[in-house]
């Protein structure tokens, strides 16, 4: 057997054995538990942790303080990806976001130049449960989520959607031109959120952000969506905030690098 030409750096295996105690619990954990699991003193576990924290590759839930993985695993290996599924990392923000706003949250990802709604929470009146049912499909130029999906379209699928699915009306303030189309795109990419005032529905006012992965692309788009009598301007201000930090915080839980 032939010799061995370097010793393993043990530090570096203290990291892997870590992350993959992190992948085989399969949810955020407490770092005494972790130290206990992986037999190492709290101060080093958490010296590991913070460092993984601060370079994307785990998080700390705001309220328990327990620590996770983010799916920036997933260019590497599969486990985190079986483990950590984008509707159950989003599922408790939404239900917040709903309990904070009092209207409906939703989830949407793109399928066939769509926006399909994957899950949605209904707010305190369900006004919308109709209109954002989970499995619907959405057209992208006149929703707030949709919006979103455009603003990474290149000149070409932007022509296609708009050759093959059209700019219909739907309301009266339906954006069915494409300078006014693309301008708007351009303001939603400048400010990071995108609205749909009455564009899909009559009554209805929405406010959209986008959750990006760990190779900062956009994967899905949370939304808060109201009747517009009860979403003022001034409640949408609220809103607007509310919508841009819980997006940031469910992106780095899914590997995205503010940086």
């Amino acid at each position: 057997m032939p010799a061995k030409l370097f010793k393993p750096n043990q530090s570096v295996e203290k990291v892997l054995q870590i992350i993959e105690c992190f992948a085989e619990i399969g949810e955020p954990v407490r770092l005494n538990d972790l130290s206990q699991r992986v037999g190492m003193p709290d101060s080093t576990v958490l010296r590991i942790v913070n460092t993984l924290v601060q370079n994307g590759y785990a998080y700390q839930e705001e309220n328990t303080h327990r620590y996770g993985l983010t799916l920036r695993f997933a260019s590497i290996g599969q486990m985190v990806n079986h483990t950590l599924h984008i509707r159950d990392i989003v599922k408790p923000y939404l239900k917040r976001l709903s309990s904070l706003s009092g209207e409906s949250a939703c989830l949407t990802i793109e399928e066939e130049m769509e926006a399909i709604y994957i899950d949605v929470e209904d707010g305190v009146d369900g006004m919308l449960k109709i209109m954002q049912r989970i499995g619907k499909r959405a057209p992208l130029h006149a929703t707030g989520v949709g919006k979103i999906f455009l603003t990474q379209y290149s000149p070409e699928k932007m022509e296609k959607l708009i050759r093959e699915k059209g700019l219909v009306a739907l309301t009266a303030h339906t954006l069915t031109s494409v300078d006014a189309l693309m301008e708007e795109i351009q303001k939603i990419k400048a400010q990071g959120y995108a609205m749909d005032n009455e564009e899909c529905e009559l009554g209805a006012r929405c406010v959209a952000a986008p959750l990006f992965n760990y190779e900062n692309k956009v994967i899905a788009a949370i939304s808060i969506t109201g009747p517009s009598l009860r979403i003022t301007d001034e409640k949408m201000e609220q809103l607007k905030k509310l919508i841009l930090e819980t997006a940031q915080t469910i992106s780095i839980q899914l590997g995205y690098n503010p940086s």
